[in-house]
């Protein structure tokens, strides 16, 4: 993955990329493989560079949730790694997957070096730790029908622009954790989408039929 493609390093030069590139390391993921767990020391700051890596915590009675699915050229751990404290979350390959990694000290020298990226990551940050709670929020407060239905249009809107499509694939199980409730419920539900012609899937691949429709049930 060439660095220049990642939102942050954009308005970089080509001689900047190649200044910086040194300070990154590629690691290579298996399938379900941990990358860090929460509690554990921050050490590292992580971009996405293949596949999808998944944020999870737990809940009070051990059910996993899932706070978000990152795809390729999204970064994770910054938040710990800036503030030095241990991860708040859980970080798992969904699929055979890659990431760049890049230590806090080498972080802060690129941030001494080119301050528009610590701008440019400040900002999408705010937006990250905003989309966070809103989901802990929505578990906490909204009906299961509104917090699927949510969860669909956010992934849709991520994934294209017409908020059409998600474009990666996603098992009743990933839904059930991402909305906080059970695998059969979230069957019942995109069944029940499904009937209204709101919604279609074909291998666990998503399409929106109907934003409107759906757009009720997420308010």
């Amino acid at each position: 993955m060439n660095l220049k493609e990642v939102s942050f390093f954009s308005a970089l030069s080509d001689k900047d990329i190649e200044e910086i590139k040194p300070y990154f390391q590629s690691v290579s993921l298996g399938k379900k493989e941990m990358i860090f767990s929460e509690g554990d020391h921050s050490e590292w700051l992580y971009i996405v560079a293949k596949g999808k890596i998944k944020i999870t915590r737990h809940s009070h009675d051990g059910k996993e949730l899932i706070i978000e699915i990152l795809q390729p050229r999204e970064l994770f751990g910054a938040v710990a790694v800036f503030k030095g404290f241990p991860y708040p979350a859980n970080a798992v390959a969904m699929e055979p997957a890659g990431v760049l990694k890049i230590s806090r000290k080498d972080l802060f020298k690129i941030l001494d070096r080119f301050p528009s990226v610590m701008l440019a990551i400040a900002s999408m940050l705010g937006d990250r730790m905003k989309n966070s709670h809103d989901t802990l929020k929505n578990i906490a407060l909204e009906r299961v029908e509104s917090r699927i239905a949510s969860l669909l249009l956010k992934l849709a809107l991520k994934s294209s622009p017409d908020a059409t499509r998600i474009d990666f694939r996603l098992t009743k199980q990933d839904i059930a954790d991402m909305a906080g409730t059970t695998v059969e419920t979230a069957i019942r539900t995109i069944s029940k989408f499904k009937r209204l012609g709101l919604l279609s899937e074909r291998k666990g691949l998503f399409a929106i039929k109907d934003l409107e429709g759906m757009g009720l049930f997420g308010h």
